[in-house]
């Protein structure tokens, strides 16, 4: 359900939890116990389809593989997921493997030479290659030209158009385009004036930074295709792009088109006619909203782009999570995590089980290749888009201050724009400048 995933999100939807005194070395002998088994402990996500995937995933390996023994424990997160991998690290007792780990806390964690760089071990590359996930881990790659995190799933964040709405006001497909959305928008305010084109409620003005994964970054990544906006401790911003979004979202609020006060549920009542859709969105549709259909009234799409750009190579946000090997752990484990993890990424049956088990498309370039992945997606053909877009979603800055730079983007910039409060130059130079200072 959606709230259960924003919740995920209020903690940076890292692994967390109480420190088990029990995790983390694996036996005082290198990762080894008296009797020769070498232990991984691994830290799984608070969600129990991936928790029971993972103990599948180690109860099997370990049929094949009896001197390795992989610890599947589910993490609470209190007081936050973030804060108990970092209490484990300083109180030694970190785990092997944690998964749910996305850029930002990953890069304040390599920061501090907690994570392994994945890349010189020696199975990386049998993992990519086997896994065909070469165009979808490439941005993945840190300011140091390491990969810290293997990720797992990615979900490209699409925009979710009402098509009902929009037949009503003479489209047949969404517009997707800058301009076209506009059009749109003004036909849309002569029909319905009580409606929106966007109506994303109060989280479009508050500064919260998770929040601007799902409107700023979503649209950026699109406009810019796909710039990075902080590498490492540099801004690189793309200046052109980052103008000609915040001007559209200006223009969509004068003319009436944006909706940014408490309301509940706009998209499903009817009150706005597009918005970011997660794929995780569709469970909590069947209960509470049935009459959604896709292909009937709704639709999903890659983000509109500003009109001199192709709409079908967009960009967009992805919310992507992976796993991370610890420094800390006795280097017979790390191994041992290593050789694991090749075997769960060496066999294709084994994402087609976790995609339909979690419904998070697996971070991979070949979703609509893989005969497994055809079937799920022919039983969920509103996962299909996202399956499709995968490789064009682009995840979190590596910057371990990604809290306090995304604050500043709505503070200085965003949220000033979608209030009418700033012109979108000036929000966008003063943004620069607030990031630039923090970083």
């Amino acid at each position: 359900m959606k709230k259960s995933r924003i919740s995920l999100l209020l903690a940076i939807s890292l692994v967390g939890g109480t420190v088990l005194a029990a995790c983390g070395n694996g036996g005082s002998n290198g990762g080894q116990s008296a009797d020769g088994v070498t232990t991984v402990e691994f830290w799984a996500a608070p969600n129990p389809p991936q928790q029971a995937f993972w103990q599948e995933m180690a109860k099997e390996y370990e049929t094949v593989n009896p001197d390795v023994r992989v610890n599947v424990s589910a993490i609470k997160e209190s007081p936050s997921s973030e804060a108990s991998i970092q209490a484990a690290i300083a109180g030694g007792n970190a785990p092997t493997v944690a998964e749910n780990i996305n850029r930002g806390f990953a890069a304040q964690l390599s920061n501090s030479k907690a994570l392994v760089a994945l890349d010189e071990l020696p199975q990386f590359k049998e993992m990519v290659e086997s896994r065909n996930m070469t165009e979808t881990i490439a941005p993945w790659e840190f300011a140091d030209g390491h990969q810290y995190v293997l990720p797992i799933y990615s979900n490209p964040m699409l925009i979710g158009w009402r098509t009902d709405f929009l037949k009503e006001i003479g489209y047949n497909e969404p517009p997707q385009t800058y301009s076209e959305v506009l059009e749109a928008t003004t036909k849309l305010k002569a029909k319905y004036p009580d409606k929106y084109m966007w109506a994303k409620g109060a989280d479009l003005a508050d500064p919260t930074a998770w929040k601007r994964w799902f409107d700023f970054f979503l649209l950026y990544n699109a406009a810019s295709d796909g710039n990075k906006f902080v590498e490492g401790q540099n801004l690189v911003a793309d200046d052109k792009a980052g103008v000609e979004m915040l001007t559209f979202v200006d223009d969509l609020r004068k003319a009436g088109g944006v909706l940014a006060q408490n309301a509940t549920d706009p998209f499903e009542t009817g009150a706005g006619v597009f918005t970011d859709i997660g794929p995780w969105t569709f469970d909590m549709w069947a209960t509470k909203y049935p009459e959604l259909k896709y292909g009937e009234n709704f639709t999903l799409t890659l983000p509109p782009v500003p009109d001199h750009m192709d709409p079908a190579e967009a960009k967009t946000y992805a919310d992507a999570k992976g796993l991370v090997i610890f420094s800390a752990a006795p280097e017979a484990s790390q191994q041992a995590a290593a050789e694991f993890l090749k075997w769960v990424y060496s066999n294709d049956e084994n994402d087609v089980k976790w995609f339909k088990q979690t419904n998070l498309p697996p971070a991979r370039d070949d979703l609509n290749e893989v005969e497994g992945f055809k079937q799920i997606l022919a039983e969920k053909p509103e996962l299909a888009p996202y399956a499709e877009a995968v490789s064009k979603g682009v995840p979190a800055m590596d910057n371990p201050k990604f809290n306090e730079l995304q604050t500043l983007i709505g503070q200085e910039a965003f949220n000033k724009v979608i209030r009418g409060e700033i012109d979108p130059q000036t929000g966008w130079n003063n943004m620069k400048k607030a990031i630039e200072g923090e970083l």
